[in-house]
Protein backbone atom coordinates (compact mmCIF):
# COMPACT_ATOMS: atom_id res chain seq x y z
CA UNK A 1 0.00 0.00 0.00
CA UNK A 2 1.21 3.42 -1.12
CA UNK A 3 1.66 6.30 1.43
CA UNK A 4 -2.34 7.47 2.24
CA UNK A 5 -1.60 11.07 2.91
CA UNK A 6 -0.42 13.75 0.39
CA UNK A 7 0.36 17.33 0.67
CA UNK A 8 -3.50 17.68 1.88
CA UNK A 9 -4.66 14.88 3.43
CA UNK A 10 -6.12 11.76 1.80
CA UNK A 11 -7.42 12.57 -1.44
CA UNK A 12 -9.11 9.98 -3.85
CA UNK A 13 -12.31 9.59 -6.06
CA UNK A 14 -15.21 8.90 -2.85
CA UNK A 15 -16.87 5.52 -2.42
CA UNK A 16 -13.64 4.52 -5.22
CA UNK A 17 -10.71 5.16 -3.37
CA UNK A 18 -11.59 7.05 -0.56
CA UNK A 19 -14.27 4.47 0.76
CA UNK A 20 -16.12 4.83 3.81
CA UNK A 21 -14.38 1.74 4.74
CA UNK A 22 -11.17 3.78 4.65
CA UNK A 23 -12.66 6.97 6.51
CA UNK A 24 -13.61 4.22 9.20
CA UNK A 25 -10.21 2.96 9.68
CA UNK A 26 -8.67 6.75 9.64
CA UNK A 27 -11.39 7.59 12.75
CA UNK A 28 -10.21 4.72 14.72
CA UNK A 29 -6.69 5.36 14.17
CA UNK A 30 -6.67 8.95 14.98
CA UNK A 31 -8.85 8.14 17.85
CA UNK A 32 -6.59 5.36 19.08
CA UNK A 33 -3.17 7.69 18.61
CA UNK A 34 -4.63 10.47 20.51
CA UNK A 35 -6.28 8.76 23.21
CA UNK A 36 -3.05 7.71 24.09
CA UNK A 37 -2.65 10.99 25.99
CA UNK A 38 -5.96 10.28 28.03
CA UNK A 39 -7.39 8.88 31.00
CA UNK A 40 -10.65 6.65 30.30
CA UNK A 41 -12.54 9.42 31.77
CA UNK A 42 -11.77 11.88 29.14
CA UNK A 43 -11.87 10.66 25.78
CA UNK A 44 -10.29 12.55 23.41
CA UNK A 45 -12.67 15.34 20.92
CA UNK A 46 -12.73 15.37 17.30
CA UNK A 47 -14.33 18.41 15.78
CA UNK A 48 -15.91 17.46 12.19
CA UNK A 49 -16.03 20.00 9.28
CA UNK A 50 -17.03 19.18 5.57
CA UNK A 51 -18.11 21.29 2.43
CA UNK A 52 -21.16 20.41 0.11
CA UNK A 53 -19.75 17.56 -1.53
CA UNK A 54 -22.68 14.74 -1.94
CA UNK A 55 -19.59 12.27 -0.49
CA UNK A 56 -19.71 14.33 2.76
CA UNK A 57 -22.21 12.71 4.48
CA UNK A 58 -21.12 9.51 4.16
CA UNK A 59 -17.73 10.20 4.85
CA UNK A 60 -18.33 11.81 7.79
CA UNK A 61 -20.78 8.92 9.30
CA UNK A 62 -17.91 6.63 8.57
CA UNK A 63 -15.35 8.88 9.98
CA UNK A 64 -17.38 9.50 13.35
CA UNK A 65 -18.46 6.03 13.52
CA UNK A 66 -14.58 5.40 13.25
CA UNK A 67 -13.97 7.84 16.07
CA UNK A 68 -16.77 6.41 18.08
CA UNK A 69 -15.31 3.09 17.94
CA UNK A 70 -12.10 3.60 19.50
CA UNK A 71 -13.87 5.34 21.83
CA UNK A 72 -13.49 9.22 20.69
CA UNK A 73 -16.21 11.90 20.63
CA UNK A 74 -17.25 13.55 16.92
CA UNK A 75 -18.45 16.95 17.29
CA UNK A 76 -19.88 17.34 13.87
CA UNK A 77 -19.76 20.62 12.75
CA UNK A 78 -21.23 20.51 9.53
CA UNK A 79 -20.90 22.58 6.56
CA UNK A 80 -17.96 24.74 7.40
CA UNK A 81 -14.87 26.19 6.11
CA UNK A 82 -11.66 24.65 6.51
CA UNK A 83 -10.25 27.54 8.66
CA UNK A 84 -13.65 27.45 10.70
CA UNK A 85 -12.65 23.70 11.90
CA UNK A 86 -8.94 24.67 12.61
CA UNK A 87 -10.05 28.17 14.80
CA UNK A 88 -13.04 26.14 17.14
CA UNK A 89 -10.44 23.03 17.62
CA UNK A 90 -7.85 25.52 19.34
CA UNK A 91 -10.07 27.22 20.84
CA UNK A 92 -12.21 24.73 22.50
CA UNK A 93 -9.50 22.34 23.78
CA UNK A 94 -10.50 19.70 21.42
CA UNK A 95 -7.48 16.85 20.33
CA UNK A 96 -7.60 17.08 16.70
CA UNK A 97 -9.76 18.83 14.05
CA UNK A 98 -11.05 17.19 10.82
CA UNK A 99 -12.06 18.40 7.61
CA UNK A 100 -13.64 16.22 4.82
CA UNK A 101 -12.99 18.45 1.48
CA UNK A 102 -11.50 17.97 -1.63
CA UNK A 103 -11.26 21.63 -2.22
CA UNK A 104 -10.82 23.08 -5.37
CA UNK A 105 -11.53 19.18 -6.77
CA UNK A 106 -14.25 18.47 -9.20
CA UNK A 107 -17.34 17.08 -6.91
CA UNK A 108 -16.65 13.26 -7.72
CA UNK A 109 -13.75 13.58 -5.40
CA UNK A 110 -13.55 14.27 -1.31
CA UNK A 111 -11.08 14.23 0.85
CA UNK A 112 -10.24 14.23 4.98
CA UNK A 113 -7.02 16.09 6.20
CA UNK A 114 -6.39 16.56 10.12
CA UNK A 115 -5.36 19.49 12.21
CA UNK A 116 -4.04 19.11 15.86
CA UNK A 117 -5.29 20.20 18.58
CA UNK A 118 -3.18 23.73 17.94
CA UNK A 119 -5.38 24.48 14.95
CA UNK A 120 -2.11 23.31 12.48
CA UNK A 121 -2.15 20.44 10.78
CA UNK A 122 -0.45 17.11 11.67
CA UNK A 123 3.21 16.79 11.13
CA UNK A 124 4.53 13.97 8.80
CA UNK A 125 5.38 11.65 11.51
CA UNK A 126 2.17 12.01 13.13
CA UNK A 127 0.05 11.14 9.40
CA UNK A 128 2.79 8.48 9.32
CA UNK A 129 1.68 6.76 12.58
CA UNK A 130 -2.13 7.39 11.79
CA UNK A 131 -1.07 5.05 8.48
CA UNK A 132 0.37 1.93 10.30
CA UNK A 133 -2.59 2.54 12.62
CA UNK A 134 -4.59 1.96 9.55
CA UNK A 135 -3.33 -1.28 8.69
CA UNK A 136 -3.50 -2.59 12.09
CA UNK A 137 -5.96 -5.45 12.52
CA UNK A 138 -8.62 -4.05 14.71
CA UNK A 139 -9.98 -7.41 15.42
CA UNK A 140 -7.18 -8.18 17.67
CA UNK A 141 -7.64 -5.42 19.87
CA UNK A 142 -9.16 -4.63 22.49
CA UNK A 143 -12.87 -2.81 22.03
CA UNK A 144 -14.34 -0.47 24.39
CA UNK A 145 -17.56 -1.37 25.27
CA UNK A 146 -20.67 -0.39 27.71
CA UNK A 147 -20.09 3.31 28.60
CA UNK A 148 -16.40 3.73 27.30
CA UNK A 149 -18.18 3.74 23.41
CA UNK A 150 -17.90 7.23 22.23
CA UNK A 151 -20.26 9.52 20.93
CA UNK A 152 -21.72 12.20 18.26
CA UNK A 153 -22.87 15.33 18.81
CA UNK A 154 -24.09 17.76 16.30
CA UNK A 155 -23.00 21.94 16.75
CA UNK A 156 -23.60 23.45 13.56
CA UNK A 157 -24.11 26.65 15.55
CA UNK A 158 -20.59 26.64 16.12
CA UNK A 159 -20.27 28.30 12.67
CA UNK A 160 -21.71 31.46 14.06
CA UNK A 161 -18.60 31.44 16.88
CA UNK A 162 -16.41 31.25 13.80
CA UNK A 163 -17.83 33.94 11.82
CA UNK A 164 -17.71 36.56 15.28
CA UNK A 165 -13.96 35.72 15.26
CA UNK A 166 -13.27 36.92 11.75
CA UNK A 167 -15.13 39.66 12.23
CA UNK A 168 -12.97 41.24 14.76
CA UNK A 169 -9.87 40.48 13.24
CA UNK A 170 -10.59 43.73 11.45
CA UNK A 171 -10.61 47.59 12.73
CA UNK A 172 -14.33 48.45 13.95
CA UNK A 173 -14.09 51.95 12.88
CA UNK A 174 -14.03 51.47 8.98
CA UNK A 175 -17.52 52.17 7.39
CA UNK A 176 -18.58 49.15 5.32
CA UNK A 177 -21.49 50.60 4.36
CA UNK A 178 -20.66 52.38 0.81
CA UNK A 179 -18.73 49.12 -0.04
CA UNK A 180 -20.79 47.44 -2.66
CA UNK A 181 -19.16 43.35 -2.90
CA UNK A 182 -19.74 40.77 -4.91
CA UNK A 183 -19.13 37.21 -3.26
CA UNK A 184 -18.86 33.67 -5.02
CA UNK A 185 -19.27 31.10 -2.27
CA UNK A 186 -18.36 28.69 -5.15
CA UNK A 187 -21.26 26.20 -4.22
CA UNK A 188 -19.63 25.57 -1.22
CA UNK A 189 -17.87 25.49 2.02
CA UNK A 190 -18.40 29.81 2.37
CA UNK A 191 -22.10 29.59 1.12
CA UNK A 192 -23.25 30.86 4.45
CA UNK A 193 -20.45 32.15 6.38
CA UNK A 194 -18.83 34.32 3.58
CA UNK A 195 -22.40 36.60 2.89
CA UNK A 196 -23.50 36.51 6.44
CA UNK A 197 -20.21 38.28 7.46
CA UNK A 198 -20.30 41.35 4.93
CA UNK A 199 -23.75 41.61 5.93
CA UNK A 200 -23.10 42.22 8.99
CA UNK A 201 -20.18 44.72 8.64
CA UNK A 202 -23.44 46.43 6.67
CA UNK A 203 -21.62 46.53 3.27
CA UNK A 204 -24.25 45.68 -0.13
CA UNK A 205 -23.49 42.16 -0.85
CA UNK A 206 -24.51 40.36 -4.02
CA UNK A 207 -24.25 36.57 -3.72
CA UNK A 208 -23.38 33.93 -6.20
CA UNK A 209 -23.12 29.92 -5.72
CA UNK A 210 -24.61 29.92 -2.31
CA UNK A 211 -27.32 27.26 -3.25
CA UNK A 212 -25.34 23.95 -2.89
CA UNK A 213 -27.02 20.85 -4.57
CA UNK A 214 -23.69 18.50 -3.45
CA UNK A 215 -22.53 18.04 -7.20
CA UNK A 216 -22.17 21.50 -8.07
CA UNK A 217 -19.42 22.89 -5.59
CA UNK A 218 -16.36 24.50 -7.91
CA UNK A 219 -18.97 24.16 -11.29
CA UNK A 220 -17.55 27.06 -13.44
CA UNK A 221 -17.56 29.02 -10.16
CA UNK A 222 -15.20 30.23 -7.83
CA UNK A 223 -11.52 30.73 -7.15
CA UNK A 224 -11.06 28.60 -10.33
CA UNK A 225 -13.56 30.05 -12.72
CA UNK A 226 -13.73 33.98 -12.18
CA UNK A 227 -15.70 35.21 -15.33
CA UNK A 228 -19.28 34.68 -13.65
CA UNK A 229 -17.95 37.20 -10.94
CA UNK A 230 -16.22 39.01 -13.49
CA UNK A 231 -19.33 39.71 -15.31
CA UNK A 232 -21.19 40.24 -12.04
CA UNK A 233 -19.06 42.86 -10.92
CA UNK A 234 -19.75 44.93 -14.00
CA UNK A 235 -23.26 44.48 -14.18
CA UNK A 236 -23.90 45.64 -10.70
CA UNK A 237 -21.05 48.53 -10.91
CA UNK A 238 -19.70 46.68 -7.61
CA UNK A 239 -16.02 47.75 -5.91
CA UNK A 240 -14.67 45.04 -5.27
CA UNK A 241 -15.25 40.91 -6.26
CA UNK A 242 -14.23 38.38 -3.97
CA UNK A 243 -14.47 34.39 -4.86
CA UNK A 244 -13.61 31.51 -2.60
CA UNK A 245 -12.65 27.77 -3.42
CA UNK A 246 -14.75 24.51 -1.91
CA UNK A 247 -13.37 24.79 0.99
CA UNK A 248 -12.95 28.60 1.93
CA UNK A 249 -9.31 28.39 2.35
CA UNK A 250 -8.86 30.45 -0.48
CA UNK A 251 -9.90 33.77 -2.28
CA UNK A 252 -9.34 35.69 -5.10
CA UNK A 253 -10.57 38.80 -5.86
CA UNK A 254 -12.33 41.27 -8.74
CA UNK A 255 -11.67 44.83 -9.33
CA UNK A 256 -14.21 47.42 -10.50
CA UNK A 257 -13.47 46.99 -14.06
CA UNK A 258 -13.16 43.21 -13.76
CA UNK A 259 -9.96 42.53 -13.89
CA UNK A 260 -8.47 39.53 -11.63
CA UNK A 261 -6.79 40.43 -8.73
CA UNK A 262 -4.78 37.17 -7.95
CA UNK A 263 -3.13 36.20 -4.66
CA UNK A 264 0.48 37.80 -5.05
CA UNK A 265 -1.77 41.22 -5.36
CA UNK A 266 -3.58 40.58 -2.75
CA UNK A 267 -0.73 40.14 -0.44
CA UNK A 268 1.15 42.86 -2.12
CA UNK A 269 -2.14 44.54 -0.74
CA UNK A 270 -2.22 43.79 2.97
CA UNK A 271 1.51 43.49 3.62
CA UNK A 272 1.81 47.51 1.90
CA UNK A 273 -1.05 48.01 4.93
CA UNK A 274 0.83 45.74 7.69
CA UNK A 275 3.76 47.82 6.83
CA UNK A 276 2.01 51.40 6.81
CA UNK A 277 0.79 50.11 10.45
CA UNK A 278 4.49 48.84 11.70
CA UNK A 279 3.28 45.31 11.74
CA UNK A 280 4.90 43.28 8.83
CA UNK A 281 7.15 41.98 10.88
CA UNK A 282 10.56 42.50 9.93
CA UNK A 283 8.94 44.37 6.55
CA UNK A 284 8.79 40.61 4.58
CA UNK A 285 6.53 38.71 3.22
CA UNK A 286 6.61 35.30 2.98
CA UNK A 287 6.02 33.40 -1.19
CA UNK A 288 6.42 30.48 -2.85
CA UNK A 289 8.21 30.37 -6.31
CA UNK A 290 5.31 30.69 -8.06
CA UNK A 291 4.71 34.34 -7.19
CA UNK A 292 5.24 36.47 -9.64
CA UNK A 293 8.38 38.78 -10.62
CA UNK A 294 6.35 42.40 -10.06
CA UNK A 295 5.40 41.07 -6.52
CA UNK A 296 9.13 40.65 -5.83
CA UNK A 297 9.70 44.46 -7.52
CA UNK A 298 6.58 45.99 -5.99
CA UNK A 299 7.63 44.96 -2.20
CA UNK A 300 11.24 46.31 -3.06
CA UNK A 301 10.44 49.67 -3.84
CA UNK A 302 8.14 49.96 -0.94
CA UNK A 303 11.43 49.04 1.21
CA UNK A 304 10.47 45.57 2.12
CA UNK A 305 11.45 42.13 1.49
CA UNK A 306 10.81 38.37 -0.08
CA UNK A 307 11.51 35.57 1.71
CA UNK A 308 10.59 32.40 -1.20
CA UNK A 309 9.59 28.58 -0.32
CA UNK A 310 8.88 25.58 -2.16
CA UNK A 311 5.45 25.58 -3.92
CA UNK A 312 2.77 24.54 -1.16
CA UNK A 313 1.03 26.13 2.16
CA UNK A 314 2.70 23.95 4.48
CA UNK A 315 6.19 25.29 3.66
CA UNK A 316 5.11 28.87 3.70
CA UNK A 317 3.75 28.15 6.96
CA UNK A 318 7.11 26.72 8.34
CA UNK A 319 8.71 29.47 7.12
CA UNK A 320 6.71 32.11 9.00
CA UNK A 321 6.65 30.59 12.43
CA UNK A 322 10.44 29.57 12.11
CA UNK A 323 10.74 33.52 11.58
CA UNK A 324 8.49 34.58 13.38
CA UNK A 325 6.68 36.56 10.57
CA UNK A 326 3.00 37.21 10.25
CA UNK A 327 2.11 37.29 6.57
CA UNK A 328 2.61 34.72 3.47
CA UNK A 329 0.71 32.82 0.96
CA UNK A 330 0.46 31.51 -2.64
CA UNK A 331 -0.70 33.20 -6.05
CA UNK A 332 -3.63 30.45 -5.51
CA UNK A 333 -5.14 32.72 -2.81
CA UNK A 334 -4.10 30.39 -0.20
CA UNK A 335 -2.84 33.45 2.42
CA UNK A 336 -1.77 32.99 6.05
CA UNK A 337 -1.79 35.91 8.62
CA UNK A 338 -0.25 34.09 11.40
CA UNK A 339 -1.74 37.10 13.48
CA UNK A 340 -4.86 35.59 13.25
CA UNK A 341 -4.98 32.00 12.31
CA UNK A 342 -3.03 29.06 11.89
CA UNK A 343 -3.71 28.17 8.34
CA UNK A 344 -4.93 29.71 4.92
CA UNK A 345 -8.56 31.64 5.51
CA UNK A 346 -10.23 32.69 2.42
CA UNK A 347 -12.98 35.02 4.73
CA UNK A 348 -10.39 36.47 6.94
CA UNK A 349 -8.18 37.11 3.96
CA UNK A 350 -11.36 38.63 2.01
CA UNK A 351 -12.02 40.83 4.83
CA UNK A 352 -8.63 41.89 5.24
CA UNK A 353 -8.31 42.84 2.15
CA UNK A 354 -11.90 44.56 1.81
CA UNK A 355 -10.55 46.80 4.91
CA UNK A 356 -7.56 47.67 3.26
CA UNK A 357 -9.43 49.21 0.26
CA UNK A 358 -11.95 51.17 2.45
CA UNK A 359 -9.30 52.50 4.31
CA UNK A 360 -7.30 53.92 1.14
CA UNK A 361 -10.01 56.34 -0.04
CA UNK A 362 -8.42 54.16 -3.45
CA UNK A 363 -10.39 52.09 -5.79
CA UNK A 364 -9.23 48.28 -5.85
CA UNK A 365 -7.74 48.71 -9.50
CA UNK A 366 -5.26 51.47 -8.05
CA UNK A 367 -4.48 49.15 -5.40
CA UNK A 368 -3.51 46.12 -7.59
CA UNK A 369 -1.77 48.04 -10.20
CA UNK A 370 0.95 48.67 -7.63
CA UNK A 371 2.36 45.85 -8.81
CA UNK A 372 2.91 45.06 -12.56
CA UNK A 373 2.49 41.48 -13.52
CA UNK A 374 4.85 40.05 -15.65
CA UNK A 375 3.19 37.64 -18.57
CA UNK A 376 3.06 33.85 -16.66
CA UNK A 377 1.59 30.62 -18.60
CA UNK A 378 0.74 27.59 -16.37
CA UNK A 379 -0.46 24.32 -18.16
CA UNK A 380 -1.60 20.97 -16.24
CA UNK A 381 -0.47 17.89 -18.24
CA UNK A 382 -2.72 15.13 -17.21
CA UNK A 383 -0.28 11.82 -16.52
CA UNK A 384 -0.54 8.54 -16.06
CA UNK A 385 2.43 8.78 -13.51
CA UNK A 386 4.03 11.50 -12.12
CA UNK A 387 7.27 9.70 -11.05
CA UNK A 388 10.34 9.82 -12.90
CA UNK A 389 9.79 13.02 -14.94
CA UNK A 390 13.13 14.17 -13.34
CA UNK A 391 15.11 11.82 -14.43
CA UNK A 392 13.75 11.76 -18.22
CA UNK A 393 16.16 12.83 -20.73
CA UNK A 394 13.59 14.01 -23.13
CA UNK A 395 11.50 16.02 -20.60
CA UNK A 396 14.72 17.50 -19.48
CA UNK A 397 16.32 18.49 -22.78
CA UNK A 398 12.72 20.22 -23.50
CA UNK A 399 13.19 22.75 -20.08
CA UNK A 400 16.82 23.23 -20.76
CA UNK A 401 15.75 24.49 -24.15
CA UNK A 402 12.83 26.79 -23.24
CA UNK A 403 15.32 28.47 -20.55
CA UNK A 404 17.88 29.01 -22.62
CA UNK A 405 15.81 30.98 -25.05
CA UNK A 406 14.56 32.86 -22.24
CA UNK A 407 18.10 33.80 -20.92
CA UNK A 408 18.07 36.11 -17.97
CA UNK A 409 14.59 37.74 -18.61
CA UNK A 410 12.59 34.76 -17.52
CA UNK A 411 12.24 31.40 -15.98
CA UNK A 412 10.48 28.03 -16.33
CA UNK A 413 9.13 25.67 -13.27
CA UNK A 414 8.08 22.43 -13.17
CA UNK A 415 6.51 20.35 -10.67
CA UNK A 416 4.07 17.51 -9.98
CA UNK A 417 0.94 18.41 -8.43
CA UNK A 418 0.42 17.05 -5.03
CA UNK A 419 -3.24 16.24 -5.34
CA UNK A 420 -4.06 15.05 -8.79
CA UNK A 421 -2.07 13.17 -11.22
CA UNK A 422 -0.93 16.51 -13.31
CA UNK A 423 2.33 17.66 -13.72
CA UNK A 424 2.50 21.59 -13.83
CA UNK A 425 4.67 23.58 -16.06
CA UNK A 426 4.75 27.29 -15.70
CA UNK A 427 7.09 29.99 -17.21
CA UNK A 428 7.34 33.51 -17.13
CA UNK A 429 8.82 36.20 -19.14
CA UNK A 430 8.44 39.27 -21.13
CA UNK A 431 6.36 38.02 -24.16
CA UNK A 432 3.07 36.05 -23.87
CA UNK A 433 3.82 34.50 -27.46
CA UNK A 434 7.39 33.24 -26.55
CA UNK A 435 5.90 31.58 -22.94
CA UNK A 436 3.07 30.33 -25.29
CA UNK A 437 5.11 28.68 -27.22
CA UNK A 438 7.93 27.15 -25.40
CA UNK A 439 5.35 26.07 -22.27
CA UNK A 440 3.35 24.08 -24.92
CA UNK A 441 6.22 22.28 -26.39
CA UNK A 442 7.68 21.12 -22.89
CA UNK A 443 4.07 20.04 -21.97
CA UNK A 444 3.83 17.88 -25.56
CA UNK A 445 7.19 16.58 -24.35
CA UNK A 446 6.03 15.45 -21.06
CA UNK A 447 2.73 14.32 -22.29
CA UNK A 448 4.66 11.79 -24.46
CA UNK A 449 7.26 10.50 -22.16
CA UNK A 450 4.46 10.23 -18.91
CA UNK A 451 1.21 10.22 -20.18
Amino acid sequence: MGRLFGTDGVRGVANAELTPELAFHLGWAAAYYFSKEFSENHPPVFYIGRDTRVSGQMLEAALAAGICSAGGQAVLLGVVPTPAVAYLTREHGAQAGVVISASHNPYADNGIKFFAGTGYKLPDAVEGELEDLVMVDKDAMQRPTGTRVGFISQRHDMLGEYIDYVLSTIDIDIDFRKLKVVVDCANGAAFEAAPAAFKRLGANVIVLNNRPTGVNINENCGSTHLEQLQAAVLEHKADLGLAHDGDADRCLAVDENGHVVDGDQIMLICALELMQQKKLVNDTLVVTVMSNLGLHQAIKRAGGKVEITPVGDRYVLEAMLEKGLVLGGEQSGHIIFTEHSTTGDGLLTALQLAAALRKSDKVMSELANVMTRFPQLLVNVRVAAKEGWQGNAAIQAAIKAGEAELGENGRILVRPSGTEPLIRVMAEGPSQADLDRIVHKIAAVIKEQQG
